[in-house]
């Protein structure tokens, strides 16, 4: 797995004040910004090639990343002119050319450990795979899942029947072999209906489940968090001050 496609188009207008000016993806956790973070799990477990999805404030990614100078991976930006009016779904659809191969999909606002990275780089699991973490329950924000015992995923989004629920997406997808363009060729589709500019991408997925396999890495043990509302932040910030201090000490 070299390539990952990072979406940080939208202004995360749920966090208020914190993104007025700046998109959420440039939040500081413990000195180093959300987008800094993801880029450094990357290139610590060997993906060497990074494509950001921009849109608000794309100015201040830019120059984000230019201040990151030669730290790795390679990364170049695609512009997403519709990120007001279009959901997520958009974003891929300008990448469209960056999701071929092997790459990984990664949602611009969903912290993950190192050590949970190299959980997804390191599976071989052909196709489709979505990484997806196991609750004692499950509120209306969650992005649910159901899952067989196989692993196979058999329905994905926010609207689920929840006595079948029994996972969530952590917003961290990964594509080998031919489920990229699989996932290419749905998302196509998908973006000339008539509801296209205003579905999520895992509605895409939700519907490939439906005719061909989904596969999933169940992350139960590793730590990730997602930035969506102004609590997010506080413990995302415990979050990381907690991996740093552990790779301190790893070092010390």
């Amino acid at each position: 797995m070299k390539k990952a496609i990072i979406l940080s188009a939208g202004q995360g207008s749920r966090l208020g004040h914190l993104t007025d000016d700046r998109p959420k993806c440039l939040i500081d956790f413990n000195g180093r910004t959300l987008l800094d973070r993801q880029l450094d799990a990357l290139a610590a477990n060997g993906v060497d090639e990074a494509v950001v999805v921009t849109g608000f404030r794309d100015d201040q990614i830019e120059a984000a990343l230019a201040a990151r100078g030669e730290r790795g991976p390679k990364v170049r930006t695609v512009y997403n002119p519709f990120y007001k009016v279009a959901d997520n779904l958009g974003s891929l659809f300008v990448a469209l050319a960056e999701l071929t191969g092997d790459v990984l999909v990664w949602n611009g606002d969903t912290l993950v450990s190192e050590e949970l990275m190299a959980r997804v780089v390191g599976n071989d699991r052909q196709g489709i795979c979505v990484s997806i973490d196991r609750k004692d329950s499950y509120d209306e924000d969650d992005m649910k899942v159901v899952v067989d015992e196989e692993g196979r995923l058999h329905a994905i989004g926010k609207r689920l029947e929840m006595s079948d629920v029994n996972a969530e997406s952590i917003g961290l997808l990964a594509f080998r072999g031919d489920g990229s363009t699989v996932f290419a060729k749905a998302i196509e589709r998908a973006i000339r209906t008539t509801e296209g500019t205003t579905i999520w991408y895992l509605r895409v997925i939700h519907q490939i489940a439906q005719e061909a396999p989904v596969w999933t890495l169940d992350i139960n043990g590793h730590e990730w968090g997602e930035v969506d509302f102004p609590e997010d932040v506080d413990a995302a910030r415990e979050l990381t001050s907690r991996w740093d201090a552990a790779r301190e000490a790893r070092a010390a």
